[in-house]
């Protein structure tokens, strides 16, 4: 059976390359799924695509037309898709469900230590031979409280290390987990409790109709002054411009973002060479309390293979059986 694998980059070929069988051809694309690239997919049964990757209705309308009958997403999100669409022309979709949420968990604490000790600025001292500590006060982590909207895999995760720094919890979640009770003291609450009662707040959830711009002028509005925001969920959850509106106030103390709404285009590729059309991204990049990676949170060694596996996995069960166990529509 051939698979198309768009957005293939040299440190996520090799896990696939590992644990490939000779059921299947892989072929291997480093360009972006999109309207423009839908025709390398011709004579393929299947495709993998990624987060920055575009599988839309005219696309899938296109993947249609050339026979493909199978979508494995190498994502947990799924927001890059028209599942509707998909459902409709009989194109199966599978997504990742988890990989190793301890990958994201763990960049997201790191977040919170780099911006609250104000590592990157005092890097950059010190290499300019300056050696003075003035500017550069954080707070302890001990005893502030922690917001985590969302308390999934990731943020089970996350609630068992902030537990470690001496932090109380708090939870903001659909679905309650009762361990996270007994074992951490997280209390669960409403949405505008939350904000009000957090020192960190940290994003875990997934982009739908119903978390799209969860975080905005309202809900920043009752956030202490000073709070710190984590994201690296999903950019869409953040209303971008009532953040750097925040910011410019002091509302928002300090800002991690490893997920942008417009990232699309932008992340996973060099523009140093361009000229950069994104003035709001640009903007942000001059906050000196605001600390920006590309999409990067998952990218451990762990997390790639446990990609790659379950993407093959997937394909492999719907190759044999019609559907997989991670099939989502």
């Amino acid at each position: 059976m051939k698979v198309a694998i768009f957005s293939i980059r040299s440190y996520d070929r090799p896990f696939f390359e590992k644990i490939k069988t000779n059921n299947h051809e892989l072929i291997y694309f480093k360009e972006q799924f999109s309207i423009e690239t839908a025709n390398l997919a011709k004579d393929c049964d299947a495709i993998a695509i990624f987060t920055s990757d575009n599988a839309n209705e005219e696309v899938l309308q296109l993947l249609h037309s050339y026979g493909v009958k199978y979508i494995a997403l190498r994502t947990v999100g799924f927001d890059h898709v028209d599942l509707k669409k998909a459902t409709e022309l009989k194109i199966k979709v599978a997504n990742v469900p988890e990989y190793s949420p301890f990958a994201i968990a763990e960049y997201t604490v790191a977040m919170i230590l780099v911006l609250n000790r104000k590592l990157i600025i005092a890097d950059n001292r010190v290499k300019r031979h300056d050696f003075s500590l003035s500017g550069l006060t954080g707070f302890d982590l001990n005893g502030k409280t922690m917001g985590l909207i969302g308390t999934g895999k990731i943020g089970s995760v996350l609630a068992k290390i902030v537990h470690g720094f001496g932090c109380n919890l708090l939870g903001y979640d659909k679905i309650e987990d009762s361990s996270l009770k007994s074992k951490y003291g997280l209390h669960y609450t409403s949405l505008n409790e939350l904000c009000q009662q957090s020192d960190i707040i940290i994003l875990n959830l997934p982009l739908n109709e119903a978390t799209k711009y969860m975080i905005n002028e309202k809900q920043i509005s009752l956030m202490k002054n000073g709070v710190m925001l984590i994201n690296t969920a999903r950019g869409g959850i953040v209303n971008t411009q009532s953040v750097i509106n925040a910011l410019k106030s002091g509302k928002i103390g300090s800002f991690g973002m490893d997920v942008y709404e417009n990232e699309k285009g932008i992340f996973f590729y060099d523009q140093s060479q361009t000229v950069f059309k994104d003035d709001t991204l640009a903007l942000l990049t001059t906050f000196s309390n605001v600390l920006i990676t590309a999409h990067q949170a998952f990218l451990t060694n762990e997390a790639l293979e446990g990609i790659a596996r379950t993407t093959m996995n997937n394909i492999d069960q719907w190759h044999s059986e019609g559907k997989s166990i991670n099939d989502i529509n």
